[in-house]
């Protein structure tokens, strides 16, 4: 073999590795194939995707068809954010966080996705720790690990109303521990913290020298009086260490507009967005004006949203609870019911025994043409996560079929 000639090279490697190791968006792959199946003609009720069924509020969608308008939208602007979007985000932030921060903290970024990524890409060097409680959004570990750095699980079950405790968080501690993941309201389980939950974890985390991210876009979907708590407020303690995540994209219906933001301490803001400048440059400008107007303006819309995605969460739960077998605690937060299926395994299903949730879901969605996510997207087989920002007819057809399927099940 020639010396110039790498072992990569000899064994017919196209794809990078790091690259190949990346696992393909769990929940958008369920969704795509739930469409997939739609288009050639099979009834599927998806519950794979968290994405509202509302359409975006007109009053953001004219904002953006003003812009479209406007010739100096059509140019480059710069990377991190439209100045008059920024100021509104650092403005909203104090409004409903009471966190103050400056616009020059505030990077806009291509959907909530890139400011994940981005946060991580800043902070961590190869095989730096991070502490995520688990279930996670499947996202997380696919960014920490494409960023150099090693997911630590920390798993807490629906015993515990998938919280973790800093007891356990201290378990998990190692020399290499840089982040905490703090992420509340929970994609996938719906569980909010309380404020003095999230304060005491803030707090562990500030006297062990941690950088905690928090991700922050379900602040607005929370039900039965829970209230939404700012780790970056509830424990000052944290002082520069703390990076906020947050966007537009499932507060105001706007998933396909691809707005969301990290907000950071300035050397980290200025290093994300020079990776940014070289990475995507600025946000689509046409979708920046409608994010404007979106932060900046009232929360009505939002809020009448939020009364549909009650009434179905209330149906979901107690549909999925009458299911022999299925164990749903009530998510307080987020659009997310995750069922422990636990009981289901290895029962007999239409000639069938699933010993695992993923076969589980292939089971339902070959059956039923219902479309969830399996547990193992977000951690430990035995789970499954159904969205319900769908419309209220899909949803009472899908439990429907959901019970008629799963109530077969025998031992």
């Amino acid at each position: 073999m020639s010396a110039n000639v790498s072992a990569d090279q000899a064994a017919g490697r196209r794809v990078s590795a790091r690259i190949a190791a990346i696992a393909e968006s769990a929940t958008l792959a369920v969704d795509a194939k739930a469409k997939a199946l739609k288009a050639a003609g099979r009834p599927v009720i998806g519950f794979g995707a968290g994405e509202p069924d509302f359409p975006t509020p007109d009053y953001i969608v004219e904002a953006a068809i003003a812009a479209a308008r406007q010739p100096k939208y059509h140019r480059y602007s710069p990377a991190a954010g439209l100045p008059e979007l920024k100021a509104a985000i650092a403005a909203k932030t104090l409004r409903d966080s009471g966190y103050a921060v400056e616009p020059s903290q505030v990077v806009v970024t291509n959907g909530g996705k890139q400011a994940v990524y981005e946060s991580f890409a800043t902070l961590l060097d190869p095989g730096d720790e991070v502490v995520i409680p688990t279930p996670y959004w499947t996202t997380y570990p696919e960014a920490i690990r494409l960023a150099g750095g090693v997911p630590v699980e920390v798993f807490a079950g629906p015993e515990q109303g998938y919280l973790v405790t800093v007891d356990q968080l201290e378990a998990a501690l190692t020399p290499r521990t840089k982040i905490l993941l703090f992420v509340s309201p929970s994609n996938p389980t719906g569980a909010v913290y309380s404020p003095e939950q999230t304060r005491e974890i803030g707090q562990w985390a500030a006297s062990r020298g941690l950088w905690v991210i928090t991700d922050e876009i379900y602040e607005h979907l929370t039900y039965d009086g829970v209230p939404f708590t700012s780790i970056a407020t509830a424990a000052p303690e944290l002082g520069d260490r703390v990076v906020v995540l947050n966007g537009v994209a499932k507060t105001y219906a706007m998933t396909g507009w691809r707005v969301g933001w990290m907000i950071a301490p300035a050397d980290v803001a200025k290093a994300a967005t020079n990776m940014q400048s070289h990475a995507t440059s600025n946000v689509a400008n046409v979708s920046q004006m409608a994010a404007l107007a979106a932060v900046s303006g009232p929360l009505t819309a939002v809020d009448e949203m939020k009364v549909a995605f009650d009434r179905r969460r209330k149906a979901m739960v107690t549909a999925l609870n009458a299911i022999d077998g299925v164990e749903c605690p009530t998510p307080h937060g987020a659009f997310y019911a995750y069922a422990d299926v636990r009981g289901l395994l290895g029962r007999d299903i239409g000639g069938i025994r699933p010993a695992t949730s993923a076969e589980l879901a292939a089971l339902i969605l070959d059956k039923a043409e219902v479309a969830v996510v399996p547990g193992e997207a977000f951690g430990p087989s035995g789970y499954l996560r159904l969205s319900y920002a769908l419309g209220d007819d899909d949803l009472a057809t899908g439990v429907r079929r959901l019970q008629e399927l799963l109530g077969t099940a025998k031992a």
